[in-house]
């Protein structure tokens, strides 16, 4: 990768209209991050030392979010939205006396790789002065096309309704993302860009033609239609969401896991999958989930902020919440709720279970129907289980409460004082039985048993 410095300006000033939402569309997420983010990932990943983004009026959240994923990014404002070379005007502090490469992105396009952007680089490393990003589309309607010379050099973009019929013809189109040598190279262009085209607006685009007249090299990078994918509605947002979880899922595969249905599998651009991992239909992964070698993820799951140790199984129709720490061979079942908990080493809770604000010890087994009451209307309370415990189906465990190494609570009761190591608690009411009752009040009520012989007749 080039060692030369350079800058990234991130245009993510567009109100995004036809979002429809209250939300700035670059603040919309993709796979769980924002699509800003996305792109400031890709910028950092290419080796972009230094970015700026550039917001518009009382869009303090955008510059806000910015801020937080790098606190060393620039924010300007774009006072009023006259086009992509008033944009960049905006960040002008940030480009004047900048000796190394300028590169100018959009928020809205999450799906740009690093490799990419590093093949940009590499060409103003070659020598190039500006270089344009463009991809081939056999539907270009909408982008503005890049015009070649005989020698398929290029030389200038023209917006789409500025263009005449033989160039709306052509299928070769602007992804809107240039650089540039330098800063000092940029503003020497930027300042010469007018309005006279249809919309009245500063096209950075223009940067082209104006470079071709000043004897300066301009090239082209051509990428994959889908990788420069803008995203302006919630159409293209869903549809960009489909490129990301292809290649997250790639990626996993590619890393040794197996996702027996892969398209029904949703993952996050955080998630951390090992060796031998197997994965199967309907399942869906929040941000902050690393699942270790081995581990089987059992059909229609949900988990987030979980992180699920070796050849441990969880599911299937099980949900873990943040905060959920599965140790090895660790053991989560069907209808199995998990939240800020740790699990121990080969510790099982198979069924229709709810373990909230506890730790469970090793080869600790919790019954069917067992709940943990961790809040009391006001505060949340934890519950300890100790390694190798037995809790009793339909159990109700009322913390603060721990249940000692090797302890048993009988199957129904209700606990809410420790239990001592190796000692049996239970709850339960005596068991009554009065002999002949059910034969005398169907009698009175003139009944007969429910046996198959009376259903025949």
């Amino acid at each position: 990768m080039t060692e030369t410095s350079a800058l990234g300006i991130l245009l993510a000033a567009g109100k995004g209209m036809r979002m429809k939402s209250e939300r700035p569309k670059v603040l919309h997420r993709l796979a769980g991050a924002t699509l800003l983010a996305h792109v400031l990932q890709a910028a950092k990943a290419a080796g972009l030392a230094r970015l700026a983004v550039v917001v518009g009026p009382e869009m303090e959240e955008v510059g806000a979010a910015a801020t937080a994923l790098d606190p060393k990014l620039e924010v300007f404002v774009q006072a009023e939205q006259l086009g992509t070379a008033d944009a960049v005007k905006a960040a002008r502090r940030a480009l004047e006396d900048f000796p190394g490469q300028v590169l100018i992105l959009y928020g809205d396009t999450p799906l740009l790789r690093p490799e990419t952007i590093a093949k940009v680089r590499a060409e103003l490393d070659a020598g190039a002065d500006l270089v344009v990003i463009g991809f081939d589309t056999e539907n270009p309607a909408g982008y503005g096309r890049l015009l070649l010379d005989d020698r398929g050099q290029l030389v200038g973009i023209r917006e789409e309704k500025d263009a005449s019929a033989e160039e709306r013809a052509l299928t070769l189109c602007n992804s809107g993302i240039m650089a540039f040598r330098s800063g000092k190279t940029l503003l020497g262009l930027l300042g010469r860009i007018g309005n006279d085209n249809a919309k009245g607006e500063f096209y950075l685009t223009d940067a082209v033609a104006l470079a071709r007249s000043d004897r300066l090299e301009a090239r082209m990078v051509t990428s994959d239609p889908e990788e420069v994918l803008g995203v302006n509605s919630r159409a293209e947002l869903a549809a960009a969401e489909a490129v990301m979880q292809k290649r997250l899922r790639a990626a996993i595969m590619a890393n040794g896991a197996t996702l027996t249905a892969p398209e029904t599998v949703f993952l996050s651009h955080d998630t951390r999958v090992g060796k031998d991992v197997v994965i199967e239909p309907h399942v869906v992964i929040g941000e902050r989930v690393t699942i270790e070698d081995g581990a089987t993820i059992r059909a229609f799951c949900h988990i987030e902020g979980a992180r699920i140790g070796k050849r441990a199984v969880v599911g299937p129709f099980a949900r873990l919440r943040p905060g959920a720490t599965l140790a090895t061979e660790a053991h989560i079942g069907n209808f199995v709720e998990i939240k800020q908990s740790e699990l121990g080493e080969g510790a099982k809770v198979n069924h229709l279970t709810y373990i909230g604000d506890a730790s469970v010890g090793a080869r600790a087994n919790v019954g069917a129907g067992t709940i943990t009451c961790n809040y009391d209307g006001f505060d949340k309370h934890r519950t300890e289980i100790g390694a190798g415990a037995f809790i009793g189906s339909n159990s109700s465990l009322v913390a603060p409460v721990k249940i000692g190494e090797g302890a048993y609570v009988g199957s129904g009761s209700v606990i809410s004082k420790d239990v001592a190591p190796d000692a049996l608690a239970l709850t339960r009411s005596p068991q009554e039985e009065h002999p002949g009752w059910a034969a005398k009040v169907r009698e009175r009520r003139g009944r007969k048993p429910k046996t198959p012989e009376n259903k025949r007749r």
